[in-house]
């Protein structure tokens, strides 16, 4: 039986004060319908119960006095039922008030300081300890024995190393956390132990989340658990932070990154209407959430929208074009039904949980796989060994990743495809990790900004001009039939410009190609991330291009600042064209409408009937593909009578 969740589905989540318990149920859903939404994501149980909870662990919101019948869950799953809208349960069990606490000290969060982490009269609680381990699973117990809700959201299920100020608190150091652990629980970040308790605690969420899922599967198979990566849905939020360095890309990062390793199971993303949380009453910018919710569909998560309070105490300016995305995933359920990745290249995201993930260096690399048009999907390094979705790739492109896991080096060795490493990927000391790579070995390094400054390449090809190595490079030595190019420009000292002479041309390349393998020994991604040389671009996506053993690059004219975003559904090859020329710093502003631009898929059936969703047109194809209708936020191309 198909489950309603692998549907697609639109959701509006009212995050609710205690205050709010009193709200109009039929009020609030007519905005729901009126913004296109089928599901409602409800404030249910936790820290404060919304319905008449019997369980010592649970506070009954005083608030409840105010409804009729004292029971606002009871109210909402009724009156959604009938209309046919989902009801979700949002529960948070990150923290107790104070008696609870008092009551029950081996449930909380202790500090390397000894102390509780105490935020506003409420006590975080441990993961590990058996308010999570066992109480949880009598709330949501409680809540299925009442009520037929269509799924379950647990919010901030962490080990909360950081309170609501981000103030950091450290690990937490309880009793249940020294048992688990085995060994000398580390304080923070700076400690030796640090990496490997942040994996204990990974395992340990997701060890709680298969067990729930598990219950409530056991109690109720058509109520999903949305949460991690062990969950019926991958949780994604949307969100900004003042403080926080926006990466404009993070959306649409996070949801390929879990289409790609499990593509058939459901992505929820929960576009998040105001800036911050201390500033939830001020909506955010609206091109903002856009591109939230574009960067989502486009990427076949399921969108949803997220306000503080009801919808009438929302004030979101934001809140109108987050209802036409949502309205234009409803009216297109067709195309967003079965929607998987369907781009032939693949970026590698460092693991977030290794010690020094190059995040620099993966987002240089795709940012200019982006600009440069060449459709990709994203990866995670830690699945790399676990995914059977590199064969439905052309290349995979490894940024900067160091030695590699022995199942990562297995699966890589068995692609049919092109790889293309940049940086320390494939290198375990001095030894070349992959198959038939074009490196004998490596013999030194040159990390730092000391060690490379002022050091350049040079390109092939007479009137080549030299570009900046900036991060790392890595003087290896050619196997026997490698081809190389690219010539390193020595050191040479800079400051006045009298003594700023002496660069040496050296032997050591900046590129070498074998049948497969492709190496750039030097940290190009991040040098494109740092000085944004449109030079440091090309000559990665050329050299990815002529590694490739089949076209990867769609052929246009659009601008650099338009993703080009290829997925399959039930209607055909689909196309998401995403135009972020909005984008500014620390945040994105309206989009520049594009006009007259022209799109081709060099793979693309040149038979098959093109509609752009957006214009409502059917596009006619010619030798260069098809001209396209003006571009503002975003388009969307089906091309049927695809394979």
């Amino acid at each position: 039986m198909r489950l309603w969740w692998h549907e697609p589905f639109r959701t509006f989540q009212t995050n609710l004060r205690e205050i709010d318990a009193g709200l109009d149920v039929d009020r609030v859903l007519d905005r729901i319908e009126e913004f296109g939404a089928n599901a409602w994501l409800l404030s249910v149980g936790g820290i404060v119960s919304n319905y008449p909870t019997d369980l010592a662990a649970q506070t009954r919101n005083p608030a409840l006095a105010q409804r009729e019948s004292g029971d606002l869950v009871g109210d909402a799953v009724s009156a959604a039922h009938a209309r046919g809208i989902r009801l979700l349960a949002r529960m948070d069990f990150s923290k107790v008030d104070r008696r609870r606490a008092e009551e029950h000290p081996e449930w909380c969060f202790v500090g390397p300081d000894g102390e509780w982490q105490v935020y506003n009269g409420l006590t975080s609680v441990c993961p590990s300890a058996p308010y999570y381990q066992r109480e949880t699973f009598a709330v949501v117990d409680e809540v299925l024995s009442r009520y037929d809700v269509d799924g379950f959201f647990f919010n901030w299920a962490s080990y909360n190393e950081r309170d609501y100020s981000g103030r950091y608190r450290g690990v937490c150091q309880c009793l249940s956390c020294a048992r688990a652990f085995g060994g000398p629980l580390p304080a923070g970040p700076d400690d030796p132990g640090y990496p490997r308790w942040r994996r204990f605690a990974k395992d340990m969420i997701d060890g709680f989340c298969a067990r729930m899922r598990e219950r409530i599967a056991a109690r109720r198979p058509e109520a999903p658990l949305i949460m991690g990566d062990t969950a019926d849905i991958v949780f994604h939020e949307a969100n900004n932070a003042v403080g926080r360095p926006l990466w404009h890309h993070r959306t649409s990062e996070h949801v390929s990154t879990a289409r790609t390793y499990r593509p058939h199971v459901p992505v929820f993303t929960n576009a998040v209407g105001f800036v911050d949380m201390p500033y939830r009453l001020a909506g955010e910018e609206p091109e903002h959430v856009a591109q939230y919710l574009v960067q989502a569909i486009s990427r076949g998560a399921n969108p949803s929208t997220y306000v503080m309070g009801t919808p009438d105490d929302a004030r979101y300016e934001c809140l109108d074009v987050a209802g036409r995305i949502t309205r234009h995933h409803r009216d297109h359920q067709h195309v967003y039904t079965d929607l998987v990745p369907a781009a032939r290249a693949l970026l590698v995201r460092p693991d977030l949980l290794a010690p020094d993930p190059a995040i620099p260096e993966f987002q240089g690399l795709y940012r200019a796989l982006l600009e440069r048009h060449v459709p990709f999907d994203v990866l995670g390094e830690e699945r790399l060994a676990d995914c059977g979705g590199l064969g439905d790739h052309t290349v995979v492109v490894l940024p900067d990743l160091g030695a590699l896991a022995p199942g990562a080096v297995a699966a890589l060795d068995a692609f049919a495809g092109a790889v293309v490493t940049t940086g320390s990927s494939g290198f375990d000391g001095s030894a070349a990790q992959l198959a038939g790579s074009p490196v004998h070995e490596r013999l030194a390094v040159r990390d730092g900004v000391e060690a490379v400054r002022s050091m350049h390449l040079l390109p092939d090809g007479a009137g080549a001009f030299p570009v900046p190595v900036v991060g790392a490079y890595h003087v290896v030595a050619p196997a026997d039939g490698a081809l190389t190019a690219m010539r390193v420009l020595s050191r040479a000292p800079y400051g006045p410009p009298e003594k700023c002479h002496g660069h040496v041309e050296l032997a050591q390349p900046g590129l070498l190609r074998s049948e497969r393998v492709t190496v750039l020994p030097w940290t190009v991604g991040r040098a494109y991330r740092e000085v944004g040389l449109s030079a440091h671009r090309d000559l990665f996506v050329d050299a990815v291009l002529a590694a490739a053993p089949a076209p990867v690059a769609v052929e246009t004219d659009l601008p650099d600042q338009v993703e080009v975003v290829l997925g399959r559904s039930r209607a055909g090859l689909v196309v998401h064209l995403v135009n972020l020329t909005g984008a500014g710093p620390q945040r994105f502003g309206p989009p520049v409408t594009v006009h007259g631009s022209h799109l081709r898929i060099p793979w693309a059936d040149r038979c098959a009937r093109v509609r752009a969703l957006r214009a409502g047109v059917d596009l006619t194809v010619t030798e260069r593909g098809v001209d396209l209708p003006p571009l503002e936020l975003f388009e969307v191309l089906v091309i049927d009578g695809e394979m």
